[in-house]
């Protein structure tokens, strides 16, 4: 990736970081730490890499992701707004009364969201049905699926492992945003250290590990998807990425900001801004 490119693409993941700000001091409402953790590789997905037209969302071969983890909504919303889906003005009407920005995903609200995610679990079997479609239509284009470390502790989704694995889906692309903290706990206290790796490996998946803020490897990964293979990315995050203080903690899960924390993190985001353009 030549420079001129990576410096966009951090610019990016800033404004985005910072919409996100805005809507949930707006809003007094939102998930900021899993919101965070997700954005460079949504960023890459959607403004390098996905076949899709937002003048056109639902032309029926384009590539499709599903944001499964639908409490990151935040990060989703700014996303679909700056890639040119709706406009970026509605974020402000987010999680409000008759806003098409529910705090979870819905499938009917707005162009660009392809499930309905309010409840976890859910999205990888939605995308795998989506990826033997288009296997049967003989669409070329694939699905990406965002999963958190703490939602693939649902059944469902190694049911959907389990199935992608025997089929040997090359075109559903399951992403694990394995930032280490879900609800109330470091991950690794809930289930222990679980050698993800190992047990998705098992599971007759190619499994690329990679740093989920590094762009350069967040290219290579999406580069080294094997054909004829299920293949699984496992992005090491951090929750709250981009706010020193909200980085790694698990208050900031589901934490709402006051207006001393919204300015301070505002200014470090725009201190950033100003490295990257230095």
């Amino acid at each position: 990736m030549d420079n001129s490119r990576l410096k966009q693409l951090k610019k990016t993941a800033i404004d985005i970081r910072k919409d996100c700000l805005d809507m949930q001091i707006e809003a007094k409402s939102g998930h900021l730490g899993g919101a965070f953790s997700a954005v460079e590789i949504m960023t890459y997905l959607y403004f390098e890499l996905m076949d899709i037209d937002p003048n056109n969302p639902y032309k029926e071969e384009r590539d499709i992701f599903i944001m499964s983890k639908g409490h990151a909504s935040l990060s989703y919303y700014s996303v679909l707004a700056r890639r040119g889906f709706f406009p970026v003005e509605e974020l402000a009407t987010y999680r409000k009364i008759n806003t098409r920005l529910q705090g979870h995903t819905h499938i009917d609200s707005i162009p660009g969201v392809e499930c309905s995610t309010g409840s976890l679990g859910q999205g990888l079997s939605f995308g795998i049905g989506i990826g033997l479609g288009y296997k049967k239509k003989g669409i070329k284009n694939k699905i990406y699926v965002m999963l958190g470390d703490g939602e693939i502790q649902e059944g469902q989704i190694w049911e959907a492992l389990m199935l992608n694995g025997s089929l040997q889906l090359d075109n559903v692309i399951p992403i694990i945003d394995n930032n280490k903290i879900q609800l109330g706990d470091y991950s690794s206290n809930v289930v222990g250290k679980w050698q993800l790796k190992e047990k998705l490996e098992a599971f007759n998946h190619n499994v690329i590990e990679i740093d989920g803020h590094d762009f350069n490897q967040i290219e290579k990964a999406f580069n080294n998807i094997k054909p004829n293979q299920a293949n699984v990315i496992i992005a090491n995050t951090v929750k709250g990425k981009g706010v020193s203080f909200m980085e790694d903690k698990i208050e900031w899960h589901s934490k709402k900001m006051n207006d001393v924390e919204y300015h301070k993190a505002l200014e470090e985001m725009e201190r950033e801004e100003t490295l990257i353009d230095g």
